[in-house]
């Protein structure tokens, strides 16, 4: 059974996540049978003669569809960037959040709301922020010489984290208390509320660029998870090749966050239950982190839709569950990380 799912695990997460899509494409406060979405897809796709409600079909295609392929990019990107940054640290208690990179993404996306940019503008700051943060993490981190210099790591990016949220707040004091104000709190809670299709283009694409060579470099992800010394002896650059795989990280945590606001946690939880499933390998931990990642956020956000009378912040969600398991993490690293 465990040599079937192994040489199949591609084509049943795949499997999975389609199943999950169609599941949330019926449920919500407007419903949608199975049969529905067969007529309006088979109408809109291929031209049949079926009797359909427009409102249906809007609900369809500009709510439920636009949200739902969001989850999947985000929680997908979340955990291949929280894979990655715990493989370059050699660290499995690290994160996009713990570093500051969350922090630093959201004082940016706050920046662009404030001043009311484009959903490009938003990202592009977002970036430069993100990035910003987890320099100056690294940073702080390298000129304090201590024998655990892991835990000094996850020190600085709690301190750095800090600083940025405080000017979050700052920005959040100063904004128009009846526009911008109830505009950067909502998003701060985080939400696919407003998601479009043109937003996932964006998304996408973003996200792609950064997606593919991070792949590309599974083969360093692999060398650097055994230690600096052990990547130097191979001929790797680490410096070099570190920085690059966290601008690429950075950039998928930063995207993500300027379109759905604070979603935190997956890139912590999401990576280690992949780890347990599939290996350590990048080969298959980076494809198994993003599809689980989609299927979590995929999850969360059906719940976070359907259950409550009304529309519940996943951010609250997803922390509620990430904090539990977090606290299990550090009981557990005290046994090595597998």
């Amino acid at each position: 059974m465990n040599d079937i799912l192994k040489k199949y695990k591609y084509g049943i997460m795949v499997i999975t996540i389609i199943f999950l899509c169609v599941i949330s494409l019926t449920l919500g406060k407007f419903p949608i049978t199975y049969n529905d979405i067969y007529e309006i897809m088979s109408v809109s796709f291929f031209g049949k003669d079926y009797a359909i409600n427009s409102a249906m079909e809007t609900v369809l295609f500009d709510v439920r569809l636009p949200r739902i392929l969001a989850a999947v990019i985000i929680g997908g990107s979340l955990s291949v960037s929280g894979a990655a940054y715990q493989g370059i640290f050699n660290n499995p208690l690290v994160s996009p959040d713990i570093l500051g990179a969350t922090a630093g993404a959201s004082l940016g996306a706050a920046i662009g709301i404030i001043f009311s940019w484009s959903i490009i503008g938003i990202q592009i700051n977002s970036f430069i922020t993100g990035i910003l943060a987890v320099a100056v993490t690294w940073f702080v981190s390298t000129k304090v010489r201590q024998n655990n210099q892991v835990l000094v790591l996850v020190l600085s990016g709690m301190l750095v984290g800090t600083i940025f949220n405080s000017f979050v707040s700052l920005i959040k004091y100063i904004a128009d208390p009846y526009n911008k104000l109830p505009a950067i709190n909502f998003w701060l809670l985080g939400s696919l509320t407003a998601i479009d299709m043109e937003d996932i283009l964006i998304l996408l694409t973003i996200n792609l660029l950064s997606l593919i060579p991070l792949y590309f470099m599974r083969w360093n992800l692999n060398v650097l998870s055994f230690g600096d010394e052990e990547a130097q002896t191979l001929g790797i650059d680490t410096n070099k090749i570190r920085l690059i795989i966290v601008l690429f990280s950075t950039l998928l945590t930063a995207s993500s966050v300027a379109v759905c606001g604070t979603i935190g946690w997956i890139g912590l939880v999401i990576p280690h239950l992949a780890r347990n499933i599939a290996g350590p390998n990048y080969k298959v931990l980076l494809p198994s982190s993003f599809f689980m990642g989609g299927a979590f956020l995929l999850i969360v956000d059906t719940i976070s839709r359907t259950i409550f009378s009304i529309e519940f912040p996943i951010g609250i969600i997803t922390s509620l569950i990430g904090a539990p398991f977090y606290l299990w993490l550090l009981a557990r690293s005290r046994r090595g990380w597998k």
